[in-house]
């Protein structure tokens, strides 16, 4: 939702106060929206980033009590803006009233200063600009440094989450269900990591800015990925994570929209996402790509998906690895069922993707894709070589393609084993349900 279009709040029609419950859902909303320009431009206006995001906080919290009481503001982020850079000033000045940056926020001392302690500092509400050729510049640099590869992978999916797309430590912990306190402590020991570190709050130089952003990039596929198909849990799905993920990767593309795997990605998601309103059944079950039922297909994310993936062939440059997975998506987007899917392309795509990004899942995946255009033999013994060089161990994804293979020959006590094993190593209680169904089937 547009910032004109935010839901403003008024007095009640009896004449009484806005409660505190609208109130709450305006403050919200706003800092779902904008969180990410609010925190960007105060760690710009501030140089520090856990500070820019207590202030932002302190700020939250002073709204929920003027808002209920006084109503929304015409500008809820300027307003939000300009309280957290007053908290900003009060900090520095509590540390030190000659602190070098307490001088750049409060200004000099006025002349006429008297025994009894500093002047107020001058208003320099004008100082810390809403300028929309700017905030961009400002998002972007907060996912840079969130992602920074002075981080470990884990802490800058929390930071990514919580200082870009505004969850809380709960949200987060409840997403990757890990307990909150671990969420809190990777969250911090990211930002002393960066403070420690001197990270500047500033988009890197264009050389360094190509070679960072494919950091970037993984931290947005793994949030995807663990929303699209949760790792562990009752749910098959989490689709606030995958779409929090959606959300951050259209706003990179507008930010970067030259970058052909930046669109590449956001296709990938788009065209993922639109599946997922029949991946699972009424009960939550899981529902195979040959059971679903197409026409749940999100058909505007296809369209959305579609066009991104075109964005990333125009660039001339060929499609990278997230492209070329957002390829094989769009063949499963234009097909109208399992056996009208063009397996041939499937495979052509998996084997250009093994070139350009080699992993054992992409070979697995591309051991599938025979199987549907050649048949199971070929595949199986793609499948077997990576059980012999003992790649994805202690992964239920390579028993489990290997039980299906093994069924389809008719191999059906080495499939049951297989499948069983699958269900032993898999985490999560919907796909663990699917795979005892199929060897309870072949039993």
């Amino acid at each position: 939702m547009a910032r004109a279009d935010r839901p403003a709040l008024t007095p009640a029609a009896s004449g009484g106060p806005p409660s505190a419950g609208s109130a709450r859902r305006a403050v919200e909303a706003v800092w779902r929206i904008e969180s990410a320009r609010i925190v960007g431009a105060l760690a710009r206006y501030t140089g520090d980033l856990d500070l820019a995001e207590d202030v932002a906080q302190e700020a939250l919290a002073e709204a929920l009590v003027t808002w209920a009481r006084e109503g929304a503001p015409a500008s809820p982020v300027g307003w939000l803006l300009a309280t957290a850079r007053r908290r900003a000033i009060d900090s520095f000045r509590r540390r030190s009233a000659l602190d070098e940056r307490y001088a750049m926020l409060a200004g000099q001392l006025a002349e006429g200063e008297t025994s009894s302690g500093a002047a107020p500092p001058r208003d320099r509400s004008d100082e810390l600009p809403w300028d929309p050729d700017r905030v961009d510049d400002d998002v972007l640099a907060l996912m840079f440094v969130a992602c920074h590869p002075v981080l470990s992978p884990e802490a800058r999916v929390s930071l990514t989450l919580r200082a870009v797309g505004g969850l809380t430590s709960e949200e987060i912990a409840r997403a990757f269900l890990v307990p909150v306190p671990t969420v809190q402590a990777r969250i911090t020991r990211a930002k002393k990591t960066i403070a420690a570190a001197k990270v500047p709050f500033e988009l890197p130089p264009a050389e360094q800015r190509r070679e960072r952003l494919g950091g970037v990039l993984s931290v947005l596929y793994v949030i995807f990925t663990e929303g699209s198909t949760a790792t562990a849990g009752e749910s098959l799905l989490r689709p606030d994570v995958a779409y929090e993920a959606v959300r951050l990767a259209r706003m990179l593309a507008a930010l970067l929209p030259d970058e052909p795997e930046v669109s590449g990605l956001l296709a990938l998601f788009e065209l993922t996402a639109a599946r997922f309103p029949a991946r699972t059944g009424p009960d939550g079950e899981a529902v195979l790509l040959a059971d679903q039922d197409r026409r749940l297909w999100d058909r505007s994310a296809i369209r959305r998906g579609l066009a991104a993936l075109d964005r990333a062939s125009a660039g001339g440059r060929g499609l990278g690895p997230y492209g070329l997975q957002a390829a094989i998506a769009a063949c499963h987007a234009s097909a109208s069922s399992v056996p009208e899917t063009d397996w041939e392309r499937v495979v052509l795509l998996y084997e250009a993707l093994g070139r350009v990004a080699p992993s054992p899942v992409v070979e697995l995946n591309r051991a599938v894709a025979i199987a549907m255009a050649d048949g199971p033999q070929q595949a199986l013994s793609i499948v077997d070589e990576l059980v012999a060089a003992d790649r994805l161990s202690g992964s239920y994804l390579l028993p489990s393609v290997r039980g299906e293979l093994l069924a389809r020959l008719g191999r059906t006590a080495e499939a049951r084993a297989e499948l069983g094993l699958a269900a032993r190593l898999c985490r999560n209680t919907r796909e663990r349900s699917v795979l005892l169904r199929k060897a309870a089937e072949l039993a």
